[in-house]
C-alpha cells in the first residue's frame, strides 16, 4: 500500500527504506550473537561432553557470552541511531530495550551462579572461599564485580515500582551508569575467558563490537547533538501561560528547515540556565516546524521553565519518534489525544494534507481547564474543515478510554474508522484501550501509530 505524505522538508537527507534498516538491524543482532558464541562452541562443547565443573563452567561461559552480546544490543537500541529511530521508533526500540536489558541480567546471574559453583567443585574448597578467590586473584574481576554492582543498581531503578518513585531526569542520569558497568565487564573476559585467551581474532572482534558500540552512542547521543546545537543556534523568545501549570515555550533559530524535523516529532532538550539544565527533557512539537521557529507546549513538573527568559539558549537531540505524517496509508485520518497529548497532535493537524471532512480530533480531558491550546484547535477547524470531539469526565469503568456516561462509541465519532490513520497521543494505559477499541473497529494495524508518554 503506498503511503501518503506531506513533501519532504528542505533540508530532508536521503534516507534507506525502512524495511532494509530492519533486516540489517536483525541480521547484525543475530549475526553478532552468532559469532561470540561460535567462540565458545568447540572448548564448550568439550567441556560439556567432560561433564562435573567443567560442564558447568562451560554453561557459564555461553551465558555470560550471550549477555554480553545482548548488553551491547541493548546500548545500541538506545544509542539514537537516526536510522533505527526512523524504522522502528523510539516506543518500540524502548519497548526491547528493556526486554533484553532484563534478559541479559538474568543471564549474567546465571553467568556469576555457575561460574562460582564450577570453580568451587574442581579446586574443593567451601563457597565463600572460593568466591573470595575468585574476586581477589583472578585478574580484572575486581572490575567485573564493579561494573555488576553498576547494573545492578540500573536493574534495580528500572523496576516499575521504583521508577514510580523517581523523576524521569533523575532515573536517565542514574541509568547511564549501565554504560560504565558494561565496559567494566570487559577486562576480565579478555584476560580469564577460555574463548580469549591466545585467540587473537576473538579478542579483535570483542574489541571492534565495544568500539563500535561506544562510538555509535559518543556519535549519536553526544557529538550529533552538539554540532546541530551549535549551527542552528536555538534561544527562547516567548513563554506563555497556556493553562494550569501549562506553557507553550517558543524558540528560534537559523536554517531549522535544514533539520529532519517534523510535526509529530519529539525531541530532547536543555535550556541552559534553568534548574536541572543538566538533564535533558523529551517533549513533542506543538506546532509545525517552520524555517526559523519551533514551539513545544509541556506540563512545568518543577523543572523552571515557567521562569525561562526570552535570549536563553536551547541545547536539543533529535528529533525522534514516528507520530508523523510518514507512516500515513489513508486520506482520511483521526487524531486522539488525552490531556497534553494534544501537543504532538495539534502539530499534525497543522502539517498534514487533508481536505475539510477527512480530519476528526477527539480530546480527551478531566476537567474544561485542562483542554490546553483550544482556541487553536478551534481555528484549525474553522480554516481546515477538522471535526473536533472534546471529551470531558472522569474515566468510564474498566478498559473504556471514554469519559464516563459519555454515551458514544468510537464509531459513532469516527464514522468508517477502517478508512483512517489513526494518531493516539496520551498516558499509556490510555493509549492501549484507545488502540484496542480502534482494533475492534476493524482498523488494519499498519494504521495505528501512537506515542506514549511512559519511560
Amino acid at each position: 500500500m503506498q503511503t501518503i505524505d506531506t513533501p519532504r522538508r528542505a533540508g530532508a537527507r536521503f534516507a534507506p527504506p525502512d524495511k532494509f534498516v530492519r533486516v540489517v538491524a536483525f541480521a547484525a543482532v543475530l549475526g553478532n550473537l552468532g559469532v561470540l558464541v561460535s567462540f565458545w562452541l568447540s572448548p564448550g562443547l568439550h567441556d560439556l561432553v567432560l561433564l562435573g565443573a567443567p560442564a558447568v563452567m562451560s554453561i557459564g561461559r555461553l551465558a555470560g557470552l550471550t549477555a554480553i552480546a545482548l548488553l551491547l544490543t541493548q546500548v545500541m537500541l538506545m544509542a539514537r541511531i537516526p536510522w533505527l529511530e526512523r524504522a522502528f521508533g523510539q516506543d518500540t526500540l524502548a519497548r526491547w530495550h528493556r526486554w533484553v536489558g532484563f534478559t541479559s541480567f538474568h543471564l549474567l546471574v546465571v553467568h556469576i551462579l555457575t561460574t562460582w559453583v564450577g570453580y568451587t567443585w574442581d579446586h574443593g574448597h567451601p563457597y565463600l572461599h572460593e568466591l573470595w578467590r575468585i574476586v581477589w586473584e583472578l585478574r580484572g574481576m575486581l572490575y567485573a564485580v564493579a561494573g555488576t554492582a553498576l547494573l545492578v543498581l540500573v536493574v534495580a531503578i528500572s523496576l516499575r515500582a521504583a521508577r514510580r518513585r523517581l523523576r524521569y531526569e533523575l532515573w536517565h542520569l542514574l541509568h547511564l551508569y549501565a554504560y560504565l558497568g558494561i565496559g567494566l565487564l570487559m577486562p576480565h573476559m579478555l584476560w580469564n575467558g577460555t574463548e580469549f585467551l591466545g585467540q587473537t581474532w576473538a579478542k579483535r572482534y570483542l574489541w571492534a563490537v565495544y568500539l563500535l558500540t561506544a562510538g555509535s552512542v559518543l556519535a549519536f547521543r553526544v557529538a550529533l547533538p552538539l554540532l546541530r546545537s551549535w549551527r542552528h543556534q536555538l534561544t527562547v523568545t516567548e513563554v506563555r501561560p497556556e493553562g494550569p501549570g501549562v506553557v507553550s515555550v517558543q524558540m528560534t533559530g537559523r536554517e531549522l528547515d535544514r533539520l529532519p524535523i517534523r510535526a509529530g516529532h519529539f525531541l530532547q532538550w536543555r535550556f541552559l540556565g534553568t534548574r536541572g539544565w543538566t538533564r535533558s527533557h523529551p517533549y513533542s512539537l506543538s506546532a509545525a516546524p517552520t524555517r526559523d521557529t519551533l514551539r513545544i507546549t509541556v506540563k512545568d513538573a518543577g523543572d523552571g521553565l515557567a521562569h525561562l527568559w526570552p535570549g536563553a539558549r536551547v541545547l536539543f537531540e533529535g528529533p525522534y519518534g514516528r507520530l508523523t505524517g510518514a507512516v500515513r496509508r489513508k486520506r482520511r485520518v483521526a487524531l486522539i489525544a488525552a490531556g497534553i497529548g494534544i501537543t504532538p497532535l495539534r502539530a499534525l493537524l497543522e502539517e498534514l494534507e487533508y481536505a475539510p471532512g477527512e480530519a476528526v480530533l477527539i480530546y480527551r480531558a478531566r476537567t474544561e481547564a485542562d483542554l490546553v491550546l483550544r482556541e487553536e484547535l478551534a481555528e484549525l477547524a474553522r480554516e481546515r474543515g477538522v471535526q473536533v470531539h472534546l471529551l470531558v469526565g472522569g474515566r468510564g469503568p474498566g478498559d473504556d478510554w471514554l469519559p464516563a456516561g459519555a454515551g458514544v462509541t468510537l464509531g459513532d465519532l469516527v464514522p468508517d474508522p477502517a478508512e483512517h490513520d489513526f494518531y493516539v497521543c496520551g498516558p499509556p494505559e490510555w493509549t492501549r484501550a484507545v488502540l484496542a477499541a480502534a482494533r475492534r473497529a476493524g482498523v488494519p494495524r499498519d494504521q495505528l501509530h501512537s506515542e506514549r508518554f511512559s519511560w
